[in-house]
């Protein structure tokens, strides 16, 4: 029997957690953030949300200890809950990763056209009201293909690449934050709220599980670990993916705040922070460096999601909840091969939707991402812990609903818009066409991983 290759280190786990977390949101909405807050509203949002998912974290490090399999959120239900929840789990876990791959490739050219405008040209199509160009759609085909290529030969090739790749992007974030200081005023950051201060904090926080969503990621990996890996460092991993996260969120809060005010922040453009940052320098340069820090983030992102995802549509292939020929393990490679190139593939087709046909989608991660972590709580809390596990539990329940919920009321500003509900309707739709392909297959050449660790009669917490 194959198995993946076991090669992760602690920083190889936190390098992929991070690179899923922070991608090129931070640069494409940092103007929604701030109107939605203003920054002091942005910094508290932020920090409320990132606190009330300290306990989401911890619930992740035991279940990643104890159930150290790929399924992830699909082999911690799968204990509790009948399978047609443990299905649609991942299901609904697996779109927040995997749209997450066309969507950083479709970055990738709007950020190559603003360098460089005669890549906006040859106008295909429009969708939504905004154009789809021929470049951009062959830089993230290309994109694509070289990432998957890259995922096919070995998760320690992909592992190297994120970490360097994390590397560079502190590095030119720090760079241009920096630069960008010595041209700021105090005065920009006012006001502070951009609402009332509760309403602001309110805004901010609707979209916290979608900018510090992929601590999670870690579990997806959890079957690669090198034999000598401790597993207490996947908890480690997951709340260090946090705070940093929190972290970068606050430095570049303040940064762009500082540099510009809000109304010049939010007048327009493809990139305003860049815009910003030009005006506040007199300079094109500093556009030129961000670009390069947010050309690097596509890429560490993309990668790190195809990682998550791949991994998460291989286990529901080898657990014949889809067709069981995604739970393929390369003899060589030790790679979910057939995973891999299957999520390459939708990837490059889904470029094809453009912004447009993405975005609604998108808006579904947030909720989409907030149910994987109930189910976890939820899971961990029938296994029994001791009562800090218990109340861990049922608090990550609690703050998960609220998110949830303030997507889906009607009544509450930011919540779903009828095309979030399609969006929604349509992967149903496609979850329930996929599944039943892996009905009737109840016997796969591979076989679950071996559990250790702790018994459903559950860990002492």
């Amino acid at each position: 029997m194959t198995h993946l290759a076991r090669k992760l280190r602690l920083f190889d786990y936190f390098a992929l957690a991070f690179a899923v977390m922070v991608g090129t949101g931070w640069l494409v909405v940092m103007d929604d953030i701030l109107q939605r807050g203003g920054p002091l509203g942005a910094i508290l949002g932020f920090t409320t949300g990132a606190l009330m998912l300290l306990p989401v974290g911890y619930v992740y490090g035991q279940l990643v200890q104890a159930i150290p399999d790929a399924a992830s959120e699909i082999a911690y239900t799968a204990r509790f809950f009948p399978p047609f929840v443990s299905f649609a789990t991942g299901w609904v876990v697996f779109l927040s990763y995997w749209l997450t791959c066309p969507f950083e490739a479709l970055a990738a050219g709007r950020i190559a056209g603003y360098l460089w405008p005669s890549l906006n040209t040859f106008e295909l199509y429009r969708l939504g009201g905004l154009p789809v160009y021929l470049p951009h759609l062959l830089l993230g085909v290309v994109i694509t293909i070289i990432l998957s290529w890259l995922n096919y030969r070995g998760i320690q090739a992909s592992a190297r690449f994120t970490k360097w790749s994390t590397f560079i992007f502190l590095g030119l974030v720090i760079i241009f934050a920096l630069a960008g200081a010595k041209h700021g005023n105090a005065s920009n950051l006012r006001p502070l709220f951009s609402h009332t201060p509760l309403l602001s904090v309110l805004l901010v926080w609707q979209i916290v599980p979608w900018l510090l969503s992929g601590f999670e990621a870690v579990g997806k990996c959890a079957e690669e670990a090198s034999p000598d890996f401790r597993e207490r460092d996947f908890s480690v991993a997951v709340i260090l993916t946090i705070f940093v996260g929190l972290a970068f969120f606050w430095f570049v809060i303040l940064a762009v705040a500082y540099v510009s005010p809000a109304q010049v922040l939010n007048s327009g453009g493809a990139f305003p922070v860049a815009i910003a940052f030009e005006r506040a320098l007199h300079a094109h340069w500093i556009v030129d460096l961000i670009m390069a820090s947010a050309l690097v983030a596509v890429l560490r992102t993309f990668n790190g999601n195809m990682v998550a995802s791949s991994r998460l549509l291989f286990a529901m292939g080898r657990r014949n909840l889809i067709d069981h020929r995604m739970g393929h393990i390369h003899p060589r490679n030790q790679t979910p091969s057939t995973a891999v190139i299957i999520v390459g593939i939708a990837s490059a087709l889904a470029v094809f939707l453009g912004q447009a046909g993405l975005v609604p989608i998108l808006e579904v991660g947030a909720v989409t991402s907030a149910l994987g972590w109930m189910s976890a709580c939820a899971s961990y809390f029938c296994m029994k812990p001791g009562f800090g596990g218990r109340a861990a539990a049922i608090f990550g329940v609690f703050v998960t609903s609220l998110m949830i919920l303030v997507k889906v009321i009607p009544t509450i500003p930011g919540h779903f818009t009828r095309y979030e509900w399609l969006a929604m309707a349509v992967w149903a739709i496609m979850g329930a066409l996929l599944r039943a392909t892996g009905r009737g297959n109840q016997s796969s050449s591979e076989t679950e991983p071996q559990r250790v660790g702790v018994s459903p009669g559950g860990p002492g917490s």
